[in-house]
Formats: structure tokens, sequence, C-alpha cells
């Protein structure tokens, strides 16, 4: 049953009100969903109830302005309806998006990628010092790279992640390609932002991403292809009905 919480003259205000008015705060409900957040709320329907009694009492439905208003928000109303009919009416089967995934596979190629640490020093004499000691087992690349290197990525060790070709600068992206697994770049690269040493950990060729990886957001893009078919088909079929004159 629903709870009362307040009476307004002949009105009430429920607590599935409440429920419904901080559901509408979407990412903001969870710092009225406190005691003190509700109460809130309630003193804003309250307010609002308050305002639709005395709108009653002094007929303000009945005044030329309040019903050009309403009778805009009906045709909006009607025309968002009429349109979410024709939406919602379109369905997508897993054999269309299996179809889609097939015939737009170049789509969901991905391209080269590699997974890369690096040092980044302000000089190369420096960074030929660094090699030295990682070559000469003083020091591991990861424990150089928490100790020297200036990125922010010196305290993971210096690792950047997977990256694939053209998402660093053209050196760095040229040199960490043309390393093998495992390999540290033995010049040091100079790029605008200084001179790096670069391991490449990891490399995965040029793979296609599989139905099963993609399929539940294929479908919300293929539904979305569809339904927009549908309203333009059904917008032309309506310019022939009706017909349009641009002026």
């Amino acid at each position: 049953m629903d709870k009362i919480l307040a009476k307004v003259g002949a009105l009430t205000v429920t607590e599935n009100e409440v429920n419904e008015f901080l559901a509408e705060l979407g990412a903001r409900a969870q710092g009225y969903n406190t005691p003190e957040g509700r109460r809130a709320i309630l003193e804003e329907i309250i307010g609002s109830k308050l305002l639709l009694l005395d709108a009653r009492h002094n007929l303000l439905e009945t005044e030329p302005e309040f019903k050009a208003e309403l009778a805009k928000l009906r045709e909006n109303l009607l025309i968002n309806y009429a349109g979410n009919k024709i939406i919602t009416a379109v369905k997508v089967s897993d054999e269309d998006v299996k179809k889609y995934y097939e015939d737009n596979i170049d789509r969901f190629k991905q391209g080269e990628t590699v997974n890369a640490d690096h040092i980044l020093v302000d000089s190369e004499e420096k960074a030929l010092e660094i090699f030295a000691k990682i070559q000469s087992g003083e020091v591991s690349f990861a424990d150089a790279a928490r100790e020297y290197s200036s990125c922010p990525s010196g305290q993971r060790g210096g690792n950047l992640g997977d990256f694939g070709r053209g998402q660093m600068v053209p050196e760095f992206d040229k040199a960490v390609f043309e390393l093998e697994v495992g390999q540290v770049t033995e010049v040091p690269v100079q790029t605008q932002f200084g001179y790096h040493l670069i391991k490449l950990n990891s490399k995965s060729d040029e793979s296609v991403m599989s139905f099963e990886q993609i399929a539940p957001q294929l479908k919300d893009m293929v539904l979305g292809e569809k339904r927009r078919e549908a309203y333009e088909k059904r917008i032309n079929q309506l310019k022939i009905l009706y017909p349009v004159e641009l002026i």
C-alpha cells in the first residue's frame, strides 16, 4: 500500500511520489536518498501541490495563454508518441545481427598492437648511462623507470599498456614497432618530450574481433540503424501522403 506522507488540502503526497521524484534525479539521486534529502523532496512536492490547488481555485486552466501552452504540449506529446510507435515496432533477431557482422567484417578488424615500457629523461647522455646499467644487470628496466623516468608511467615501472600504430608520436611509434619482443632500444629515441629508452613486452598481430566479443554492442548498433531506417522510411511515405512545399 502506498504510504501517505502529507495532506495538502484535498490532495495527498505519497511515498511513491517521493520515490518517483528521486528516480528522476538520475545521478544526483544518491545525494538525496537520505532522511534529510527525502524531506527536502517532500517539501518540493508539497509546494507543487499548493500551486496546483491555487491554480485550480483561480481558474487558471481557462486562461487563453494556458490553453495555448496545453495545445503545444499535447502536440509535442503526440509527435513523440507517434515517433516511438515507429521505432519500438522494430525488432532485431540474432540472425540479423550475425548477418550484419559477416557483411561488415572489415569494420571489426583490430590493427597490430604492442605493449611496451619506457624511460623518459632529458638528455641522451643520461639515457645511455641508464641503458648501460640495465644491460649490466645493475638494475632492472622497471626499477630504472621508477628511479629515473620523468613520465608518470615510471610509477608503473614505465609500462604504457597496449596501444596501436599512430597512438604515439611518430619517432616513438616507429621505434617501438621495429623492436623484437624483450628487446630494448640501444639508441635513445628522441621526441619532443625528451629521450626514451623503450622495451617491447609483447606484440599482437592484426586480428578480427570475434562475434561473441561484440554481440551485445552489435545488437544495439543494428537495432539503432534499423530504427533510423524505419523512421526515415515512414517520414518519406508521409511526404507523399502530405506533400511538403518549401517556401
